[in-house]
């Protein structure tokens, strides 16, 4: 029942082409092209060069940065001390309300 049919494989049926002859084709040399002269090779990292505005841009940019982070760093650990200044607030309220009614039976 959980035995995996295998498909068979019909032999291809219909019109089959016989294969291409190639003919070998003559080579004719051509003219010979002196080598081109030899080109310096590219460095292959260019250089940086920082000048005091772009050094005063990758400062300005990093004090942005840590900024936004520290932002939002300091939001969501102020998010969960609220939040957990809250539920404390809500389980006091509530066992208050417990002790009450048990006081009344």
């Amino acid at each position: 029942m959980l035995r995996p049919k295998i498909p068979t494989n019909p032999t291809p049926a219909g019109h089959l082409t016989p294969p291409v002859v190639v003919e070998p084709t003559a080579v004719v040399p051509s003219v010979q092209v002196p080598p081109p002269a030899p080109v310096a090779p590219a460095p292959s990292r260019p250089t940086v060069q920082l000048t005091p505005g772009t050094a005063l841009a990758l400062v300005g940019g990093g004090t942005a940065v840590v900024l936004v982070v520290g932002a939002v760093l300091v939001s969501l650990l102020l998010a969960v001390a609220i939040t957990g200044a809250s539920i404390a607030v809500c389980a006091l309220v509530i066992r208050s309300l417990v002790q009450a009614d048990a006081k009344r039976r």
